[in-house]
């Protein structure tokens, strides 16, 4: 697995031991709230704001715990630039690993919607992400996304059993 995305020190960024409240969320990391794509994207492009998509997700029982976003140059690109969000599945928030979904989008078309397993480990606070090549999962943007994300999102969790044992290995 390839994770085609880079979120350096400058990214802007917030970590919380419990769910991040939309405040949080709007402060930190404001392209997730986009409020259209990016003036390149043409009619075609099926734009949903990731904000819908969390939505979905936490009535599925995922929340938000850190999320971060790419700094960019260009004052245009700003509102919609390259994001990422960690979910974890109510009652599997404790432990000394805990699986997450991590799901990163842009409204620029840089990113596609994609979403990876990942363990985040309480040991150190440090976020490990799985480097095996197990249920990750990319949304074009085009047709039903918050369906599709949603329905990769249970992929992903459906493998976490996988990780759990290749860790332990």
């Amino acid at each position: 697995m390839r994770l085609a995305s880079r979120f350096g020190y400058a990214a802007n960024q917030i970590r919380r031991d419990r769910p991040l409240t939309h405040e949080e969320l709007i402060r930190h990391v404001p392209s997730i709230f986009g409020e259209d794509r990016h003036i390149s994207r043409s009619e075609r492009y099926a734009y949903i704001p990731t904000i819908t998509v969390l939505e979905n997700l936490q009535r599925e029982g995922f929340q938000p715990f850190f999320a971060c976003q790419t700094r960019v140059r260009d004052p245009g690109r700003r509102g919609y630039t390259k994001h990422m969000l960690r979910l974890r599945r109510a009652g599997e928030i404790n432990g000394e690993h805990v699986p997450e979904i991590i799901l990163l989008n842009s409204h620029d078309g840089t990113s596609s919607y994609q979403m990876l397993p990942g363990y985040f480990r309480f040991v150190c606070q440090n976020g490990c992400v799985c480097g095996q090549s197990l249920g990750e999962v990319r949304v074009p943007h085009r047709g039903n996304v918050v369906e599709k994300v949603i329905e990769g999102a249970y992929e992903v969790v459906g493998v976490f059993d996988r990780i759990e044992e290749k860790r332990d290995a």
